[in-house]
């Protein structure tokens, strides 16, 4: 999501901001670095939050001809608030953090995201309480996690790659790549997802931080049709979220 310290995964000047600009004529991105470590997070998103977000746009840009499964079905979430809470904790860096960025030193905690809390709560608010059993992140590595459905079912995320950038107006962007596996269905389903987002703090205001992000479905090596699309993405989600103090969070503003 966010990466503070300069280092490989820094992108180019504004490439992400133009990146964004871009949607729905959306190509993949070739500047990501392998993901090493985990994301560490600008200090004004320390803390506990209600999120609310909204999805305001989306787009099939091959279809007819190659629409990804739940595309249409995602139409009824257009315009419709979900509304769950994560949390930003400090942590000791991980030994591979370090030989990315030596100068954080063993004492120098870091800001990241607590990944099983705020993914759980995630899947939970889109899929049902009952449908999400689980989520256990890998302990070796805060880039694999898996989450667990009911009926067997099993959701495989891997990050392996991203980028971030700065910009001269205060915005943080980043990108994640993410291979996904879905088990336990009549076949197993694969594809890679990229999410962009744009992070802004606001002066003294409840949300305290909004957000615009895009998250871009890429058919993996395994689909039939992964040549057809080429660097291509199959589906695009636009975003925005509202990031609310939870012990001030109340009900949206309209």
């Amino acid at each position: 999501m966010l990466l503070l310290l300069l280092g490989d995964n820094e992108a180019q000047a504004e490439e992400l901001a133009e990146h964004l600009a871009k949607f729905p004529q959306w190509e993949k991105l070739t500047s990501v670095k392998p993901a090493e470590g985990d994301l560490v997070y600008p200090n004004w998103i320390a803390g506990k939050w209600k999120v609310t977000s909204t999805l305001v746009d989306l787009a099939a840009p091959l279809a007819p001809d190659i629409v990804t499964p739940g595309f249409e079905g995602n139409r009824q979430q257009l315009n419709q608030p979900v509304s769950f809470v994560v949390r930003f904790v400090k942590t000791q860096p991980r030994i591979s953090s370090l030989k990315i960025f030596p100068q954080i030193g063993y004492k120098s905690p870091i800001l990241v995201a607590d990944r099983a809390f705020n993914s759980l709560n995630l899947a939970r608010a889109y899929l049902g309480d009952e449908a999400v059993l689980l989520v256990k992140v890998d302990p070796d590595s805060p880039n694999r996690q898996i989450t667990f459905l009911r009926s067997s079912r099993q959701l495989v995320s891997i990050v392996t790659a991203r980028a971030t950038e700065t910009t001269p107006d205060g915005k943080f962007i980043t990108t994640e790549v993410f291979q996904q596996l879905f088990k336990g269905g009549s076949r197993p389903y694969f594809n890679s997802v990229e999410s962009t987002t744009a992070y802004h703090k606001l002066p003294i205001s409840n949300p305290a931080i909004e957000a615009d992000q895009v998250t871009a479905v890429y058919l993996s090596p395994q689909d039939p049709d992964y040549f057809k699309a080429g660097s291509r993405p199959v589906a695009l989600y636009r975003y925005r979220l509202e990031f609310f103090p939870q012990e001030l969070a109340t009900t949206p503003k309209e």
